[in-house]
């Protein structure tokens, strides 16, 4: 999503508490991956892989000049033939520690597989934070969590990840909000922006 959707989406929910939300949230992304120094490895559950968000962060990690935002996607299952960043496995957790960043994204429940891994890596050293739809696990293993109701109403993960990955890349103060019009005039105006195609990378 370019700067224009973003800054678009931003004003369709001007109002709630998710453009505030999200840019705490990237603010700790961005702090954990400058402080650790180790890079950042971004895991889904099973059922859900993040490489919507993989694809915006490593944008993101071009445009900003802060190449620790680029992503490590780690995979659940890696096919035979791929391309090279595509093909890293739920092993590469098992090596995560001190200096590292996990950050998981999570619609469902994770499961125990995942969250052992994650467990292991946050008691190595790596910092751990979550995007989640509500787990009733994860809060007890991330350092930052953003949860994201699947009732919310207002939103949805996918689009607080378009909001997580445009904040962390951002440098400066946020633009002031803009109340021009109701919520629901400012969502059917942009509805077409959410869907938009990932880059050709990914």
């Amino acid at each position: 999503m370019d700067a224009v959707r973003v800054a678009l989406l931003r004003e369709v929910l001007a109002g709630t508490e998710w453009p505030g939300a999200a840019r705490r949230f990237a603010g700790v992304l961005r702090g954990a991956v400058e402080a650790q120094g180790g890079g950042l490895l971004l895991v889904g559950t099973a059922a859900y892989e993040p490489w919507h968000l993989a694809a915006h962060l490593d944008d993101e990690a071009a445009w900003s000049g802060l190449p620790a935002l680029s992503p490590t996607l780690v995979r659940h299952r890696v096919p035979a033939a791929g391309p090279a960043h595509l093909g890293v496995g739920l092993g590469r957790l098992e090596a995560a520690g001190r200096g590292e960043t996990l950050l998981v994204v999570a619609p469902d429940e994770p499961g125990d597989a995942l969250l052992e891994r994650v467990g292991d890596a946050r008691r190595a050293g790596a910092a751990v934070l979550a995007l989640d739809g509500g787990s009733t696990e994860l809060p007890g293993l991330a350092h930052e969590l953003l949860t994201v109701p699947g009732d919310s109403g207002d939103i949805d993960l996918e689009t607080v990840q378009h909001l997580v990955s445009a904040a962390a890349g951002e440098n400066g103060a946020p633009p002031a909000a803009s109340a021009r019009s109701g919520f629901r005039d400012r969502l059917a105006r942009l509805a077409e922006v959410l869907s938009s195609p990932p880059p050709p990378r990914w």
